[in-house]
């Protein structure tokens, strides 16, 4: 076994003492040696290897920064976007996560001389998000990759897909109502050109035929005239009384018809597809908007503290991430709605319409039906003041922050 080979007592000693962070002022990113003192990191530096390292970074120095740079700023940008992909943290923070590894590439040899200039420089490419507070500087993850490209383009596809389908219902239901309005004109003079015909076809049996060239005779029987004329003057009176009673039972008969089965029915059936069309136009694969609380779901914040912890929604970026104020810390946190769940407020206490036919609108719970997983809710304002709607899912009503 050599002097310095792996497993000497020599070897492990030291690889025992080096365990841990150690100062960066010693330590050699050309040769990846770690140094625990200034003595040992000048022996080092006097080394033939040293030596020979130092000739290769003569040759090209430009070539080999800009490489330890671009793989400084790949390394810190996978930490943060694993670590922290959707929350605004302090600089300082995700730094000292990045450097806990002993092998990591050390900023001292890259082009950037302090973190505030690393930071600023993610800034200005548009990598991240950057802020200056008095607490420091704080960044953000911007996420590029192509798959939540690929995402984000289904997702826009599909909302021109709906409004394109939206768009044709309320054509073919516009058209329906226009075929209503002409047919209602129609069928209401049908009806009487119906009871005129009747009327004139009665009037026609009721007086007498006679021919053309025909004499007509009377007879001047005293005895018969009256009795003629009496017997002449109640039968017309009775038969244009039943004509007149028919008349007014086809009227109450069309009448009746037309208000408890055909319109009635045609209305309730436009009210139907218009509580459809409604629902269609008004479900989105996105529900958060500002004001209301939810709940955080994420296991990967479960280090943090926040699973299962609720925050108010005070910012929606791009419709699909929220910004929220954690009600117990006031920490600020970025998370997809993938990621959270609505609140069911108490029964009595206000809450807001997220999603569906009556999406925005404000509303009061009745009831809760924890078999059916819906609500009973009562709209407060807006245009659909007092309706009460009879079964809500969870999922489309969330608890109003005071």
């Amino acid at each position: 076994m050599g002097k310095n080979d792996f497993l000497t007592p020599k070897a492990i000693a030291n690889r025992i003492k080096a365990k841990g962070l150690q100062k960066l002022r010693w330590y050699c990113q050309m040769c990846q040696k770690q140094c625990r003192d200034e003595n040992g990191f000048k022996c080092h530096c006097m080394s033939d290897s040293h030596q020979r390292q130092m000739e290769v970074f003569g040759q090209n120095p430009n070539r080999i920064i800009d490489g330890y740079s671009e793989e400084f700023e790949t390394s810190f940008l996978e930490h943060i976007k694993r670590s922290h992909r959707f929350s605004r943290i302090a600089a300082t923070v995700v730094y000292n996560e990045y450097i806990a590894d002993r092998h990591h590439v050390h900023m001292n040899s890259t082009q950037w001389a302090t973190l505030t200039e690393f930071v600023k420089h993610l800034g200005r490419t548009g990598k991240c998000k950057v802020e200056e507070t008095p607490k420091g500087w704080f960044m953000t993850y911007i996420d590029r990759d192509s798959e939540t490209l690929f995402k984000e383009r289904l997702k826009n596809k599909r909302i021109k897909s709906d409004l394109a389908e939206e768009e044709k219902q309320e054509r073919t239901i516009k058209r329906q109502i226009e075929r209503a309005e002409q047919l209602m004109p129609l069928s209401e003079n049908g009806e009487e050109q119906k009871q005129t015909e009747q009327s004139e076809q009665s009037e026609q049996l009721l007086l007498p035929k006679s021919e053309p060239g025909g004499k007509i005779a009377f007879s001047l029987a005293s005895s018969s005239k009256p009795v003629t004329k009496e017997n002449g003057e109640s039968s017309s009176k009775v038969v244009f009384e039943d004509v007149e009673a028919e008349k007014v039972e086809k009227k109450s008969k069309s009448t009746g018809n037309s208000t408890k089965g055909g319109g009635g029915s045609a209305l309730d059936d436009l009210m139907k597809e218009q509580e459809k069309a409604k629902e269609r136009s008004n479900r989105k694969d996105y529900w958060l908007c500002e004001g209301i609380i939810v709940k955080v779901m994420s296991k990967a914040l479960a280090q943090k503290g926040y699973y299962k912890q609720k925050g108010l929604v005070v910012k929606v970026i791009d419709k699909y991430v929220g910004e929220l104020e954690m009600l117990d810390s006031k920490h600020i946190l970025r998370v997809d709605q993938e990621e959270l769940e609505t609140v069911i407020p108490q029964i009595g206490g206000l809450l807001r319409i997220v999603n569906g036919a009556y999406r925005g609108s404000t509303a009061r719970l009745m009831s809760v039906d924890t078999d059916n997983y819906s609500a009973k809710v009562q709209i407060e304002k807006g245009i659909y003041d007092g309706r009460v709607l009879q079964a809500v899912d969870y999922e489309d009503i969330c608890k109003i922050g005071q």
